[in-house]
Order: C-alpha cells, then sequence, then structure tokens
C-alpha cells in the first residue's frame, strides 16, 4: 500500500513471502547469560590516571569559559583515556555493540563541570545532536511528571517503564548522576539475535517487520519532514541487519488519518519481538552506579528500563545525563534511514533541530518537548496510558 504525502521520504515497499531470510552471525549475535558471564569483557573500571586525566581537561575547558556544546575532541585531550575510548567505539561498531565505563567522579564536581565532563567525553566518539524540540545536546534521563502517554510525552522525561525501543542517533551514551530509591534497572539486548530467531520461528512476521511501519515524529517536526515517518524496524543490509523500533510511536501515529491502521499481522509482529526481548534468555541486565557511563550502538541492540521510585528530596531523584552522538566513522547505513531525522553533512543520523532553535545544553532536568509543559503533564493529561 503506498500513500501520498507531502513531505519527501524514502518509499519502503512489502517484503514478498518468496523472499529468502537468512540468519546473521558474528559477536552482535549475543545472548544476555552469556554476556552476564562475561562482564569483564565489557565493564571497564577508569585507573587513577584516567581520572587525573579527566579533572584536568574538565579544567581545561572551564577555565577557557567554552559552552559546553562548543566543545570538540582536541579541545578535550584524553592521552591514555582516549585509547580506550577509541577501543570502545570499535566495539560498539564492529563487536557487541554496548560497553560501561565506571567511576567517573560525579559528586566531586558541579553540574558545568559534570556537562563539560561528559560532552568531552562524548566528544571523541562522535558528534552530539539534538535530542528533542528545544534542541537539547545534553539531555537529562529524570522524572518530570510528564504523561508517557501523551502522544508529546517523551519516556526519558517520566518514571515509567521503558519498553525495548531504540533511539535516532548511531551511539546514545548514559551518565549516571543519582540512581532512584527503587527500580530504575537497565538492560540492553542484541536485536540481531532476535531477528535471527524470529526469521527461525515465524519467518512471516519476520518480513512484516521488514516492511513499511510508521511511527509518530511527536510534534518534533524538522523543516522538510512531516509528523509521521515510515521504517522497517529490521533491514537486513550489507551483510548486517541494523533495527530500529519505537512500539509507543508506531501506536502514537495512529491519530493521523492518513497513516494505515495497524494491522492485525504486524500486531502479532510486535507482540513477538516485545515477548522475545523480555525473554531471561536474551537481555542482559546492566545495573547503574552513581558515576557509571553506558554507551550502546542504537543499530544492532534495543534498550529498556524498569520503572522506579524517587527519593523524596528532589536532590536525590534519579538524574542521568544523556548524548545521541553521530559519528563519521560509523557503519554504512540503509538507505531508508534517512527517514528517521535526515542526515547530516557527514551522512549520518541527524538530531531533533527545528526551526528557530540552537543547540544547547542545560545543566539541570528542564522539559524539552515541544510547545507548552502543560500539555505533557500526568496531572493534566487525558491521554491513555502507554503500552
Amino acid at each position: 500500500m503506498s500513500i501520498s504525502a507531502s513531505f519527501r521520504f524514502v518509499p519502503v515497499p512489502e517484503v514478498p513471502a518468496t523472499q529468502p531470510l537468512h540468519p546473521v552471525s558474528g559477536p552482535q549475535a549475543w545472548q544476555g547469560p552469556d554476556m552476564a558471564r562475561r562482564r569483564g569483557e565489557w565493564l571497564y573500571a577508569l585507573s587513577a590516571t584516567e581520572i587525573a586525566e579527566l579533572r584536568q581537561a574538565i579544567a581545561r575547558v572551564e577555565a577557557a569559559g567554552m559552552d559546553v556544546v562548543d566543545i570538540r575532541a582536541a579541545d578535550f585531550p584524553l592521552p591514555t583515556l582516549g585509547k580506550v575510548l577509541r577501543e570502545v567505539k570499535k566495539e560498539l561498531f564492529q563487536g557487541r555493540g554496548f560497553a560501561m565505563l565506571r567511576g567517573f567522579p560525579v559528586e566531586e564536581f558541579t553540574p558545568l563541570q559534570r556537562g563539560l565532563g561528559y560532552f568531552g567525553i562524548g566528544s571523541h566518539f562522535g558528534e552530539a545532536t539534538p535530542q528533542n524540540a528545544k534542541g537539547h545536546a545534553l539531555g537529562h534521563v529524570c522524572d518530570l511528571g510528564v504523561d508517557y502517554g501523551a502522544p508529546t510525552g517523551r519516556g526519558y522525561q517520566t518514571n515509567a517503564r521503558l519498553p525495548y525501543h531504540t533511539d535516532s542517533a548511531d551511539v546514545v551514551g548514559l551518565m549516571c548522576v543519582n540512581t532512584a530509591r527503587s527500580g530504575g534497572l537497565n538492560s540492553v539486548v542484541s536485536s540481531v539475535t532476535l531477528y535471527n530467531e524470529m526469521i527461525r520461528r515465524r519467518p512471516d512476521l519476520a518480513r512484516v517487520l521488514m516492511g513499511p511501519v510508521y511511527r509518530d515524529r511527536r510534534d518534533e517536526i524538522e523543516p522538510g519532514q512531516g509528523p509521521w515517518y515510515c521504517i522497517p524496524v529490521f533491514n537486513p543490509f550489507q551483510g548486517r541487519v541494523f533495527s530500529t523500533h519505537v512500539r509507543s510511536s508506531v501506536r502514537k501515529a495512529q491519530r493521523f488519518v492518513e497513516v494505515p491502521r495497524i494491522s492485525a499481522e504486524l500486531e502479532e509482529a510486535m507482540n513477538l519481538l516485545d515477548a522475545m526481548a523480555e525473554d531471561p534468555a536474551y537481555y542482559l541486565d546492566m545495573d547503574f552506579e552513581c558515576g557509571d557511563m553506558q554507551f550502546v550502538c542504537n543499530h544492532f541492540l534495543l534498550h529498556s528500563r524498569t520503572s522506579f521510585e524517587d527519593y523524596a528530596e528532589p536532590e536525590r531523584r534519579r538524574h542521568l545525563l544523556r548524548l545521541h552522538l553521530a559519528c563519521a566513522d560509523g557503519p554504512a547505513l540503509p538507505p531508508v534511514f534517512e527517514n528517521l531525522r535526515g542526515y547530516n553533512k557527514d551522512g549520518r543520523p541527524d538530531g531533533t533541530l527545528m526551526a528557530g532553535v540552537r543547540l544547547n545544553a542545560p545543566l539541570e532536568p528542564v522539559d524539552g518537548g515541544p510547545g507548552s509543559s502543560a500539555q505533557r503533564l500526568r496531572a493534566m493529561s487525558a491521554a491513555a496510558p502507554a503500552s
């Protein structure tokens, strides 16, 4: 089925039942229990030397009066830690697709210094892209009372459970400033493994997820784009399979009359994908400690978070800094990935930079959604709860 639109997007054809499907091998096809036993391979504790380098680099950019968003790798030299970061990036694109670094001394720094430090580390991976309608290049994962079920509600500003999903960047980074009173457990799962399992169990449903799936932009619409977009969940390309999945945005896109209704087959396919992602045989739990930095490649895995309960004191609430990174040396992408957010000057997934908005880095949690915050608050929204 083809639909007309007033904006350009790469067309997505249906996948014929006769098209053969082949499993994908390699280090990106892993299983959670095995990774849990190999913890030493993906968890790296910063050394005293590396932490000293970090302190020096932060002091350098702070003394220069640099804006957080202006920091580049050359401004933030990390002679020893930089080598580690290069190996981590190689692992993200060619290996398992994730890593965690432990030991950023968050408690000793001001919000500005934390922002400078984490953004500086991110600059060694790639270019930070805006994450929301307000142009935040430094995001804050924190419960701001937003209703995840509202059309413009973003899950990272709630305390809700976030089902397994991807973001739109090459790499997403999270750094833990405060943990929750309870809950807030992060998990990752190999989307390559899920693809292989789905083509083994139900190739008919795998083909559905390789065809057109419509998603909502949640009113974060850049010039030249539309309020919805179309992209498959599974995208085999050059011997690998790239995945992108945000089920809440699929549901929200149903508010547009021109978007096809979710078919019974698509519903069944998404149900199976979600059920497999939530199977302990496949996922890996990664519990954060203060100062942990997690980096994941969005193309080859999905990530999730359990619901959480905060401390009563606002200064103790669960709080993570977030980066969306576009990496010029990232893997070649399926052409349809242009539908996500378009491409930047390097041909990498771009962020959300709306007309009249400048890239910026707030130092404290603040709503980044479009329009009035009131439309997203749980107490004021009549939207149904997220599925």
